[in-house]
């Protein structure tokens, strides 16, 4: 699934760096490769222990892990709704995305000048929001415009609640809240404010980026934007990424540990950000394993067999029959496919299954 996460922010507030680290294959845990589509585009893989671990039992002669694809978009400035800058380009780029890794500069540094002259996360992150629902303001008086007439003199339900949606967004506009703040309750509605697109409505994670000081706790930086966003639906996480870019150039992954440890961390931030980007696309993970091929397939958060069987080749949804499930838990503690069996635990589903994260499948079909 080629689904995207861009990466935003002001100028100088590390976005690039950041990027840059997720490109070097060497910022990864594990010996998978990033690969370059474009000079600001890359296919990063996700961190999975339980990958490595099905990778240890079947000693397969191919490995394939899961995948986010990354885009660094060129920064923003004051204006770019307007066009202003490379605004245009900005705002398309976003559009094109599934998610947003929004950058805020949460760290002092004299060396490195601020657009705005001081620094001020909130600030900051008020500068892009205020640039996208701009924006999406354009696009929802314009659905207004079309749709008001004809739900308010008519009886037409469909345009009744097409208006009631778009009012519900413009309120919040006018608040200085973004799309994503507003829920809806039936399906329709839903449904109707997903397909408009709006660039504000998309998933977000705020992505802090610190000193190596703050690596582990953050800072005063941390905590306003913590609380700037409380009530927009958005994740936020704490990453050094100066401190990420000298784990990157470390060669072994036992001096990239042992760097780790000496400030405090388990993991490097790099690995961290990118599982969460998987997440915030609503993503999960199940497997295929043997002796030929250790796959990580993507789906989305409650799919179905079928739908899933589909993933790995249409045929395989057309045709669907049934599905072998095991449970990550028992393959390992078991030992693998043929213990699982032998001790009753592999679990025969049908069409209305839904995959779990981690389960290990086989696909019964006919075509």
């Amino acid at each position: 699934m080629a689904l995207q996460c861009g990466i935003v922010g002001l100028p100088n507030v590390g976005k690039s760096t950041l990027f840059n680290c997720l490109s070097n294959a060497k910022a990864q845990s594990a010996n998978f490769p990033f690969c370059t589509i474009e000079p600001n585009v890359g296919v990063i893989t996700v961190p999975d222990d339980r990958l490595t671990k099905l990778v240890e039992m079947c000693n397969p002669r191919s490995i394939v892990p899961a995948t986010v694809e990354i885009v660094d978009i060129a920064g923003l400035v004051k204006g770019a709704s307007r066009g202003e800058g490379l605004g245009n380009k900005f705002l398309a780029n976003i559009r094109e995305t599934d998610a947003i890794l929004h950058v805020l500069r949460c760290f002092d540094d004299d060396n490195i000048t601020h657009v705005d002259g001081t620094v001020n996360p909130v600030r900051d992150k008020e500068i892009i929001d205020y640039e996208l629902m701009l924006k999406d303001m354009e696009t929802v008086e314009s659905r207004i415009a079309k749709v008001q007439k004809q739900a308010q003199t008519g009886g037409d339900k469909v345009a009744r609640m097409q208006y009631e949606v778009l009012r519900q967004y413009k309120e919040a506009f006018d608040h200085g809240k973004p799309a994503r703040s507003v829920s809806f309750d039936s399906v329709d509605e839903q449904r109707f404010a997903r397909d408009l697109f709006l660039l504000t409505n998309k998933p977000v994670l705020y992505v802090c980026n610190v000193d190596d000081a703050s690596a582990v706790s953050g800072n005063a930086y941390v905590e306003a934007v913590r609380e700037a966003v409380k009530d927009e639906n958005a994740g936020i996480m704490i990453v050094a990424a100066q401190t990420e870019s000298e784990i990157a150039e470390l060669d072994t992954w036992e001096e990239r540990q042992e760097f780790l440890a000496e400030i405090g961390l388990e993991e490097s931030g790099v690995s961290r950000l990118i599982r969460a980007a998987y997440h915030l696309l609503d993503l999960q993970t199940y497997f295929t394993a043997g002796p030929d091929e250790v796959r990580a397939w993507t789906f989305m958060r409650g799919s179905k067999a079928p739908q899933c069987a589909g993933i790995i080749h249409t045929d395989f949804e057309k045709g669907f029959i049934r599905a072998e499930v095991i449970k990550f838990d028992d393959y390992v503690s078991l030992g693998g496919e043929t213990a699982v069996r032998e001790a009753g635990k592999l679990g025969v589903e049908g069409k209305e299954y839904v995959v779990q994260d981690g389960d290990i499948m086989h696909f019964r079909f006919n075509v």
